[in-house]
C-alpha cells in the first residue's frame, strides 16, 4: 500500500543502558541504579509516557489548525501505574500499565466546549494514544483551560 509511513530506530545496549538512534537524534534509555542501571537517561516506561505527550501535542497542533482553534500551548502531566511484579516475572500480574492518567492544561482563549472538541479529535487521531487503547490500557484523560 502506497500511503504508509515507516518508522525505525536502532540501538546498541550495554547492561541496562541503550543508546538509541532515532532519525538524526540520539537518545539514552537507562534504568535507575536500584534496577541495575546507571541513570544516564529515562527508563523505557518514562520514555513511553513521553511519547504519548509528544504525539498528543503534535496531533493537537494539527487539529487546532484544522479547527481554527487558538492554541497557544499545552502543559502536560502524565502518570502511569503498573504492578512491577509483572515485569519481574510473576505470571498472574500484567507487565504493562494498568492505568494512565493524562492531564492537559491548554493555553487558549477558546471555550471549554472547544477545548473538549480539540481533546476528542486529538485522542481519536493520536497513534500513541490509539496504541494504548488497542492494548486495553485505560487512559483517564482530562483537558482543561490553563
Amino acid at each position: 500500500m502506497k500511503n504508509k509511513m515507516a518508522f525505525q530506530v536502532t540501538g546498541i545496549s550495554n547492561q541496562m543502558k541503550s543508546e538509541v538512534k532515532a532519525g538524526n537524534h540520539q537518545l539514552t534509555i537507562d534504568e535507575l541504579p536500584n534496577m541495575g542501571g546507571t541513570d544516564q537517561g529515562p527508563d523505557p516506561l518514562l520514555t513511553l509516557l513521553a511519547s504519548l505527550i509528544g504525539c498528543e501535542n503534535v496531533i493537537a497542533n494539527l487539529v487546532a489548525k484544522e479547527m481554527e482553534f487558538d492554541l497557544q500551548g499545552i502543559e502536560f502531566d502524565v502518570k502511569g501505574e503498573l504492578d512491577p511484579r509483572g515485569f519481574m516475572g510473576q505470571d498472574d500480574i500484567q507487565p504493562y500499565f494498568n492505568q494512565v492518567f493524562f492531564h492537559a492544561k491548554v493555553k487558549t482563549d477558546e471555550t471549554v466546549e472547544r477545548i473538549q472538541e480539540l481533546k476528542e479529535k486529538t485522542d481519536a487521531r493520536c497513534p500513541v494514544s490509539a496504541t494504548f487503547k488497542a492494548a486495553g490500557i485505560p487512559i483517564d484523560s482530562k483537558w482543561e483551560k490553563a
